[in-house]
């Protein structure tokens, strides 16, 4: 199979590459190699493929790179909370107007697979039960009550403690943050595409991913990556609210591996089947913190309070529907991962304007 890898040099596009290349597949490789997000040079790891610089925006591109391929698996987007509002352009630019640029081209070209990297911040809070109410939807959390140290979600008719619960794939969508509602829109521009054209699309939602090559020191890099650069500089872990707040931390191999299970599986006709791409192991982001700064003969973990605006409290995820229709569940464990991200390889830190 010949496949398209967008965001070919990043964290999770570059696995991808290298398992399909693995594999036995032929991999055609895109990256604009964003300053924010890599360094000077391109990643070490890239060199393994003909990576083409260019911006999934640029038609002209994608019309050469998409001749005699067979899918795509589009990884290119611009990621995490960002610095504050004056962001949301670039993120709507990379990576809506981007999907629909890379959609319209797949449609000349008569390319009809799709797998998407979505992820789970379409969930906003997640799941959560009621006691005497059942299954509710919280209120987005006030800034008073984050300030007082009450972090959990409380039901919106009686005002008593939810219990938070596996998030299935057709809970209710509700973004919370500029990223994502991009990331929102794409699947929502997927599936319009899959409609119109009788294309498929696998669109794999996934939770918070960690592991080699993960970005570091750069207000886009994920928690698992701002604690080892803490903890790499003799500084212990800040862990925001309780430290109590749950998340499902899946591998960033298990992911590679989850895309390419949906490039092998038959794809869905004329329609857009979302998949969690999950560990089913949730942990608290105080336990992340614990058992990194273990790892690493660290500080222990400082919990702080706080909360950033866009963070939601809990949000773990159900894998049934991976493995039933893609084989997928995840073979890295908790602890044997974080122990060895202690010491995995990390991109070179981006190359910001001063």
């Amino acid at each position: 199979m010949r496949v398209l890898v967008t965001g070919a040099a990043g964290f999770i596009g570059s696995q991808v590459a290298d398992l399909l290349a693995d594999e036995g597949h032929e991999v055609v490789a895109l990256d604009a190699l964003l300053p924010q997000a890599h360094g000077a040079e391109p990643p070490g790891w890239a060199r393994r493929h003909d990576l083409v610089r260019g911006d999934v925006r640029d038609a002209r591109v994608l019309d050469r790179l998409l001749r005699g391929v067979d899918a795509v698996c589009h990884q290119a987007a611009m990621v995490g909370h960002g610095l504050d509002p004056s962001d949301a352009p670039a993120y709507a630019g990379h990576n809506d107007l981007g999907t629909a640029v890379l959609l319209a081209a797949m449609y000349r070209a008569g390319v009809s697979r799709l797998v998407l990297a979505s992820s789970m911040v379409v969930y906003g809070e997640g799941r959560y039960v009621c006691a005497a109410h059942g299954l509710v939807r919280p209120s987005p959390r006030r800034a008073e009550d984050v300030a007082a140290g009450r972090y959990d979600p409380t039901c919106p008719r009686c005002g008593d403690p939810l219990t938070s619960a596996l998030v299935p794939e057709d809970a209710p969508l509700e973004p919370r943050s500029t990223y994502a509602a991009t990331k929102l829109a794409q699947e929502h521009l997927a599936a319009a595409w899959a409609r119109q054209t009788g294309g498929g699309v696998w669109a794999l939602r996934y939770h918070n991913v960690y592991g080699p090559r993960m970005p570091c020191d750069t207000p886009y890099a994920g928690v698992a990556s701002i604690f080892r650069s803490a903890l790499a500089a003799g500084r212990p872990p800040r862990v925001l609210e309780d430290g109590r707040q749950r998340r499902d931390f899946v591998h960033v191999t298990d992911v590679a591996r989850a895309n390419l299970l949906a490039l092998a599986a038959a794809p869905p006709v004329a329609a857009l089947v979302p998949v969690n791409v999950c560990s089913g192991e949730p942990h608290t982001v105080g336990e992340l913190a614990a058992t990194l700064a273990e790892a690493m003969g660290g500080p222990a973990p400082l919990v702080v309070g706080g909360a950033r605006a866009a963070d939601v409290r809990h949000v773990v995820a159900d894998p049934g529907r991976a493995a039933d229709l893609l084989g997928y569940t995840a073979r890295v464990a908790f602890a044997d991962g974080v122990s060895a991200f202690a010491t995995d390889p990390l991109r070179e830190p981006a190359a910001l304007p001063a």
